[in-house]
């Protein structure tokens, strides 16, 4: 990943302001302002094409020592500059090339404290800096959010900080939310007919950010306290049972958290995005070649039902050779090996019924890889060893399970496994985890994270509905990819679904599914159904593993948080096209001007004409097409569509 362009001054200001009170910067199209205010304390608003966004909100920062960083301060300099770059990920989750182009407002104070507010066309972000000579210990943060009257959320509303931040996004006026309504981020805000999401970007040794609701259309920033004594139930969960009177304990001389604040004027605008990763620190891996995304075949989700074989199925080698075979057959890049290859509480100690470095071998022979599950705190313990034994087995990645937290502490272990399993070329999906954060940009074999109440959920309520599945990709999706696991071939409408453990299904018909796999980002994109169902759905799978797991770029077509979708991906020089819906059934307009002059050959998976009543129902059909056509397209209630778009 290489800057094009280093930072460039757009002009400076040295100069001592000791009237000068009001700072201001506008976006590089001029539609977003921010206005900062110095006082006895820092407060700041925000305007979208002259919408009030935010109004007077305070940040601070409070030490342990009692002195309130943000609050008295002395300007001792005044820095507006600019930001102008091209960032060239290393996994692209949306677009191959991502502009960095931003207007910057730095301000020093004589304390040893700044704050830099950075305005960019698709947002806000803003954070501290200390330049202090000893460590220092961080009491509690202030990041006060005034909304104007009217204002509403998609709220994901959390009982405690031990949380897997698996929510359903509730949508809420704002004036109803109050103290006692602890939320994780990201959230989404809707303000004047302007989007505004809240979230964070790179968090390093500080805990995350929650929200709490203040009254009055006023949001406050909280944050978990550092864990004093801890107690372990079972293998995995780690709970905090009496905490420090501080969130944080760290360096003097630092940088903080991006508080981010993603706006956009149309729903479907926040997919396209990237603000939470061009804020993050630039690649650290200097030889990245065996970083593979791809699709996986899942053994969880559906219990390993494989049938109409001779042995039988479960968690040993056959099992997993049958997966493995599938996969080849297939063109899929990996297969997992989920809860039960090891005894639990020693991530080094395999059960007798599996042999991790035969099954790499046949994988190897096979041109397929295996990614492990392990439990965090068990991983944790003994990570040195375990990333060295797993390297020499021939493992290609781990998927890490049930952090739960956020705090210091825990935001430290992300990092740590990062950068270890990088050091020994081992991909990384946290599971159980909080939201991203623009970790893959610094580690990018950290490929995806859960963080998002997915499909395993179908298996013991009915959260995971199409309503659910149209709000996620406006909130929760627009922080970074999102290990939903997608892919079920048994599919229900509302009537008929009944959540099963071991025999899962969706709601929703089978084009939704399909679909999901161009909505949805994932650079590790699961195929969560039993082997056995996709071979007797041949077809099926055929499509969905032709869509791709990385993108060059995005375009939003239309959509409404928890209505519908309609969004084009591009991968080299084909498009994808997917439509979600929620449980109403829905004509939508597809105009192609969004393609390249020329003509395309047109692959369609979508609803049968009685997908309505029978899920499964769908139609493969081919057509043509040229840019600037225009196509009706149905989905039925939890419907879905998608497309591939080949040009002649």
């Amino acid at each position: 990943m290489k800057k094009t362009l280093l930072l460039a001054l757009f002009f400076v200001i040295t100069v001592s302001y000791s009237s000068a009170k009001d700072y201001k910067i506008a976006s590089p199209d001029s539609k977003i302002t921010v206005s900062v205010s110095v006082g006895p304390t820092i407060k700041w608003s925000a305007t979208q094409e002259g919408k009030e966004i935010f109004t007077d909100s305070k940040i601070a920062m409070i030490l342990a020592s009692g002195k309130v960083l943000g609050e008295n301060e002395k300007v001792r300099k005044v820095v507006i500059s600019k930001v102008n770059d091209i960032i060239k990920p290393v996994v692209a989750n949306k677009k191959a090339e991502i502009p960095d182009e931003c207007n910057v407002l730095t301000i020093a104070f004589s304390s040893g404290f700044s704050v830099q507010f950075r305005a960019y066309n698709d947002g806000i972000a803003y954070r501290f800096e200390t330049s202090l000579k000893e460590e220092i210990t961080v009491k509690n943060e202030i990041s006060d959010l005034a909304f104007p009257s009217g204002s509403h959320a998609w709220y994901p509303l959390e009982t405690s900080f031990m949380s897997h931040n698996e929510r359903t996004f509730i949508y809420s006026s704002l004036d109803t939310i109050a103290s006692k309504h602890l939320a994780s981020l990201p959230t989404l805000f809707q303000v004047n007919g302007v989007d505004v999401l809240v979230t964070e970007s790179d968090i390093e040794d500080y805990p995350g950010m929650w929200i709490v609701g203040g009254g009055s259309g006023k949001i406050s920033g909280t944050w978990s306290k550092y864990p004093d004594t801890e107690k372990l139930v079972g293998d995995r969960n780690l709970f905090v049972s009496s905490t420090k009177d501080y969130i944080a304990k760290t360096r003097g001389t630092r940088t903080f958290p991006w508080r981010v604040f993603v706006i956009a004027a149309s729903d479907v605008k926040l997919l396209e995005s990237d603000l939470v990763y061009k804020l993050a620190p630039p690649n650290k891996i200097a030889d990245t070649k065996w970083i593979k995304p791809g699709h996986v075949a899942w053994d969880w989700w559906n219990a390993n039902n494989i049938y109409g074989v001779d042995f039988k199925a479960g968690i040993n080698n056959e099992t997993y050779k049958y997966y493995i075979d599938f996969a080849s057959k297939n063109g899929i890049e990996y297969i997992i090996l989920d809860e039960g290859w090891y005894k639990l509480g020693n991530v080094l100690e395999q059960i007798p019924e599996i042999n991790v470095a035969e099954l790499c071998k046949y994988a190897e022979s096979k041109k397929v890889g295996v990614i492990v599950w392990v439990v965090w705190k068990s991983f944790w313990d003994k990570i040195d060893e375990a990333v060295a034994q797993y390297e020499k087995w021939g493992v290609k990645g781990v998927k890490v399970d049930f952090m739960q937290r956020d705090d210091q502490k825990v935001v430290n272990f992300y990092l740590e496994a990062a950068r270890k399993t990088a050091e020994h070329h081992l991909l990384i999906d946290f599971h159980g985890a909080f939201k991203p954060d623009g970790l893959g940009r610094t580690w990018p074999n950290a490929l995806t994270r859960e963080g998002v109440k997915g499909m395993e959920n179908n298996k013991w309520s009915k959260d995971i509905n199409p309503d659910h599945d149209v709000t996620i990709p406006f909130t929760r999706m627009v922080s970074g990819p999102m290990d939903y696991t997608p892919g079920a071939m048994v599919n229900m409408d509302k009537v008929n679904f009944t959540p099963k453990f071991t025999r899962p299904e969706s709601q929703g018909t089978r084009a939704h599914q399909v679909a999901l796999y161009v909505i949805y980002e994932s650079p590790l994109q699961m195929l969560s159904d039993s082997p056995s169902n996709y071979m007797k759905e041949q077809e099926t799978t055929d499509f969905i593993v032709k869509i791709p797991v990385v993108w060059d770029d995005i375009h939003g077509i239309d959509g409404k948080v928890g209505d519908y979708l309609l969004l084009a991906r591009r991968s080299g020089k084909e498009w994808f096209v997917g439509a979600i819906t929620n449980w109403t059934p829905r004509d939508m307009n597809l105009d192609f001007s969004f393609l390249p002059a020329g003509n395309y050959s047109l692959d369609i998976f979508e609803d049968g004409v009685n997908a309505d009543k029978f899920a499964q129902d769908y139609k493969h059909l081919k057509t043509t097409v040229k840019s600037g056509d225009k196509m009706k397209i149905h989905l039925a209630p939890g419907g879905g569509w998608a497309a591939r778009i080949i040009p002649e």
